[in-house]
C-alpha cells in the first residue's frame, strides 16, 4: 500500500469531490439508513472535510454531540472551519484502530471510506463496538474497485491504471468481506445496499471529473506507468466524452449493523 497524502492541495481536492451532486446524494442516503435523531452522540470516523459532520449535527441538534475522527491535519483544518458554527460538533485527531473516546460512548457510529485504508480490521471493528452502546447502530460504506465501468478506447493502459490506483488502499476488496468481519466482531448486520455513482456524462460537477485528476496524479512512477501514460489515460476519457459516449459507473457498498 502507498498512502494517499493529504496536504493543503489534496485535501481541497477532497473537498471538491465531496461537494459533487453525486457525492452528495450518497451523503442523503447514507444520513437516512443511519437516522441519526435528535440527542443522539454520533461518531464520523474519518470525517474528511466535515460535510457528513455537519449533516450529522444538524440532525442531532444542539441536545446532541458529534465528534469527527481524522488522522489528517489537513482534513481537520477544513472540518473545523466548516463545523465552527455548530458547538455540538467536536473534530478530533485519531484513527480508526485506536478510538480515543470511553466505552459505550456513542449511540451511533458512521464510517464512509475508510475501512478500506485500515491495516488490523478486526482491531478497528472491536474498536468501533466498544464505543457504542448497547444496542448502539454503525454504518459503513467502502468501495470496491472491481466494480468500476468506464468507458475507455486503450483497455490495456485504464487497466494498469486502475492496478496502480487499487495500491493506495489496504483492502481494495473490502465490501465481499465486510459483513462477515462485522459478525465476528459481535455486530448483527440487518442491511446491505449499494450506493451506484453513476456518471454518463463528464462535466466539472460529476465524482468521476474530479476522481480520475487524483489517480492520474497518483499513479505515475507505478506499475511502470509515466506521466505521459497518466496523460493519455485521461484524453482517453476525455476524448470518449467529446465523442458523445462517456460512461462512468461505481459501486459504493453499504453495510448497517447494530451491537447485539
Amino acid at each position: 500500500m502507498a498512502a494517499l497524502e493529504f496536504d493543503e492541495q489534496a485535501a481541497r481536492h477532497v473537498e471538491r469531490t465531496y461537494a459533487t451532486p453525486d457525492v452528495v446524494a450518497q451523503r442523503a442516503q447514507v444520513l437516512a439508513l443511519l437516522a441519526p435523531q435528535p440527542g443522539e452522540r454520533v461518531l464520523d470516523i474519518g470525517s474528511g472535510p466535515g460535510y457528513l459532520a455537519v449533516s450529522l449535527a444538524d440532525a442531532v441538534g444542539p441536545t446532541g454531540t458529534v465528534c469527527g475522527l481524522d488522522v489528517s491535519e489537513a482534513m481537520n483544518t477544513i472540518a473545523r472551519s466548516r463545523c465552527a458554527s455548530r458547538a455540538w460538533i467536536h473534530i478530533d485527531d485519531g484513527d480508526a484502530a485506536n478510538l480515543p473516546y470511553p466505552d459505550a460512548s456513542f449511540d451511533a457510529a458512521v464510517s464512509t471510506q475508510v475501512y478500506e485504508y485500515v491495516p488490523d480490521m478486526p482491531r478497528a471493528l472491536a474498536e468501533l463496538r466498544r464505543v457504542l452502546r448497547p444496542g448502539g447502530r454503525a454504518l459503513i460504506l467502502d468501495t470496491d474497485w472491481d466494480s468500476a465501468v468506464w468507458h475507455v478506447a486503450d483497455r490495456e493502459l485504464h487497466e494498469r491504471v486502475i492496478a496502480a490506483w487499487e495500491e493506495h488502499l489496504v483492502h481494495p476488496h473490502l465490501p465481499s468481506t465486510l459483513a462477515g468481519l462485522l459478525r465476528r466482531a459481535g455486530f448483527t448486520v440487518p442491511e446491505e445496499r449499494v450506493v451506484v455513482l453513476f456518471n454518463p456524462r463528464l462535466h466539472s460537477e460529476t465524482f468521476s471529473a474530479n476522481i480520475m485528476e487524483l489517480i492520474a496524479e497518483f499513479v505515475v512512477g507505478r506499475r511502470g506507468l509515466t506521466a505521459k501514460d497518466a496523460q493519455a489515460w485521461l484524453d482517453d476519457l476525455r476524448a470518449r466524452a467529446d465523442e458523445g459516449d462517456y460512461l462512468f459507473s461505481l459501486n459504493r457498498y453499504v453495510f448497517l449493523a447494530t451491537v447485539t
